[in-house]
């Protein structure tokens, strides 16, 4: 744990640990106390401690399987848990845990910054929604850092990289995650920054539900997440920046339509199907979703997304819409690029699937929308 990890008097009273000296166990323990439910992180990693075998083998809904109720961390964040008895039993047998904080639950919407080198993308995703001309010289623009001051100065506030009332903590890789607190009972949803759909700007994400962040002081091989400055409580989201995340698609719809007997994503790839490319258009629509897990590396509930491909493409590939073996083939070749060293994994989840999509043809039923 970093030296400047410091809590306030009456929270280094209340808890009975300095976490300045403290370890995972006592970040836990201390997170939860906050009404931020934990979830163990595999030793010196910052993806999820692993499912137990049988959820490996047999891929289901986290509301589905038993060991939550039996204690066991299974499923990310879903386990996730502010039952200082459960992170006592899983911190106690596990030390060397990191700790991963489930966003939704905590009323926290993290901004997640990125710093990697990499070609910017096409302008109009760069701050998706705002236009950005030829005639603009983007020379220089590099980086989260980048794009999320030009969005902060357009709007004519202080970009929340450099907010100092509220939690920020340092990443390993140079990135930055700054913490704030949800209000209005609003139900933030998480993004990739680089999505072709909900996205604030390029190389920022944004974790809140469906998806965790690392909390501060856990130690990767990478290195260290590392709080700044003096502040260690998240600041309330500031006005504007939930503004743009409300612009960016980042609240669910305000009322929910009316049944379908075909989900959304396969009712766009059942009208793709029709015309020229055919295939190929079907295939983007539904493989969208899965591509765009290659930008995160954990948060982005990879295993549903994939399995939610598999059973539309088993639908479509029981509809005549789809041959297998080419649909199955893209499915694996996209998964793989997302997740590599997956393999067995996402075979198992792929498998399952295809199998019970197959049983559901998927038909369209009245007009395109």
């Amino acid at each position: 744990m970093p030296s400047d990890l410091q809590l306030s008097v009456s929270d280094s009273a209340e808890s009975g640990h300095d976490l300045s000296v403290a370890g995972s166990w006592a970040t836990a323990q201390w997170c939860a106390r906050r009404g931020w439910p934990v979830h163990p992180l595999a030793p010196g990693r910052k993806t999820p401690a692993a499912n137990c075998i049988h959820c490996r083998e047999h891929p289901h809904p986290p509301a589905d399987c038993a060991c939550l109720q039996a204690g066991r961390w299974c499923h990310s964040f879903h386990a996730a848990t502010l039952s200082q008895a459960r992170i006592n039993q899983w911190w106690g047998q596990s030390p060397e845990f990191g700790i991963g904080v489930s966003c939704g639950p905590a009323g926290l919407v993290v901004v997640d910054i990125d710093a990697h080198p990499a070609q910017p993308p096409a302008r109009d995703r760069i701050l998706p929604g705002i236009p950005i001309s030829d005639q603009v010289d983007l020379t220089g623009l590099a980086n989260g850092f980048h794009t999320l001051a030009v969005l902060a100065a357009l709007r004519g506030q202080l970009s929340p990289a450099e907010d100092v009332t509220t939690l920020r903590v340092r990443t390993p890789s140079g990135g930055l995650h700054v913490w704030y607190r949800a209000t209005g009972a609003r139900r933030w949803l998480s993004s990739v920054g680089s999505s072709p759909g909900r996205a604030l700007a390029w190389q920022v994400d944004i974790r809140a539900h469906g998806s965790y962040i690392i909390a501060p002081g856990t130690t990767t091989q990478h290195g260290t997440y590392t709080p700044l400055g003096e502040c260690r409580e998240p600041a309330p989201l500031p006005e504007w920046l939930a503004q743009e995340l409300d612009r960016t698609g980042h609240l669910p719809a305000p009322t929910v339509p009316a049944p379908r007997p075909v989900p959304a994503r396969a009712q766009q790839a059942v009208y793709a199907a029709g015309g020229r490319g055919r295939t190929e258009r079907t295939l983007a629509a539904v493989l969208g979703p899965v591509e765009a897990c290659g930008q995160v590396v954990e948060g982005a509930g990879f295993s549903d997304i994939l399995n939610r491909a598999a059973y539309t493409l088993g639908g479509l590939i029981a509809a005549d819409r789809l041959l297998r073996d080419e649909a199955e083939r893209a499915l694996r070749e996209t998964a793989l690029a997302a997740r590599p060293g997956q393999e067995q994994r996402i075979e198992q989840i792929i498998r399952s699937g295809l199998e019970a999509g197959l049983k559901k043809p998927l038909h369209t039923t009245g007009r395109r929308p």
